[in-house]
C-alpha cells in the first residue's frame, strides 16, 4: 500500500498526485485501529476466525479499491484492507510462539524473515508485474494471492503442540 497505493489512486484519476498519499494514511490509521483492538477481537472470535474474516475483509477492500468510481469509495477500500490485515501477522507470531514442533525462537525468526522478505521483495515484484500488465492488474493478482489468507487460516492456526 505504501509503495503503489498512491500511484494507483492518481493513475486512475481518482485523486491528484498531491493528495494520493491519503490512501496510505487511511490504510495506516485503519491498521493501527485494528491492532489496538485486535486482542479483544481475537478473544471474541479466536485466531482462526479472526484470520479468516480479516483476510476476507482485505479481499473485499481490494475489490472496492480497484473498482471504485470515486475517491471516497477507493479510500473505503484502503480502510477495509487495513482493518482486515491488521491482525494476521500478530496471529502468526502468536501461533509460532505457541507451537512446540521447533523452538519458539526459530519459529518466530522464520515468520519474521518471511515477513521482511515480503516487505522488501513485494513492492519490486508488484512494479515488475505492473510494468508488463499495468498497475490495476498487478493489484488484482495481489488480491488473488491474498485469497490464501482465509484459505490457509485453519492450517495456520492448527494446534501443533506435539513433536
Amino acid at each position: 500500500m505504501l509503495d503503489w497505493g498512491a500511484l494507483l489512486l492518481s493513475g486512475k484519476g481518482l485523486l491528484p498526485v498531491t493528495q494520493a498519499g491519503l490512501g496510505y494514511s487511511v490504510f495506516a490509521v485503519a491498521m493501527t485501529a485494528g491492532r489496538l483492538t485486535g486482542d479483544a477481537i481475537v478473544a471474541r472470535l479466536g485466531d482462526r476466525r479472526t484470520m479468516m474474516w480479516g483476510g476476507l475483509l482485505s479481499i473485499v477492500g481490494y475489490g472496492v479499491m480497484l473498482l471504485a468510481p470515486i475517491a471516497s469509495v477507493a479510500l473505503l477500500g484502503f480502510l477495509l484492507i487495513g482493518l482486515g490485515a491488521s491482525n494476521v501477522v500478530p496471529i502468526l507470531f502468536r501461533q509460532a510462539g505457541a507451537q512446540t514442533v521447533i523452538p519458539a525462537g526459530l519459529a518466530i525468526a522464520a515468520v519474521t524473515t518471511i515477513g521482511y522478505a515480503g516487505i522488501l521483495a513485494g513492492p519490486a515484484a508488484i512494479g515488475f508485474v505492473a510494468q508488463g500488465i499495468g498497475l490495476p492488474a498487478a493489484f488484482w493478482l495481489l488480491t488473488a494471492l491474498l485469497c490464501l489468507v482465509p484459505l490457509c487460516a485453519k492450517a495456520a492456526t492448527a494446534n501443533r503442540r506435539t513433536s
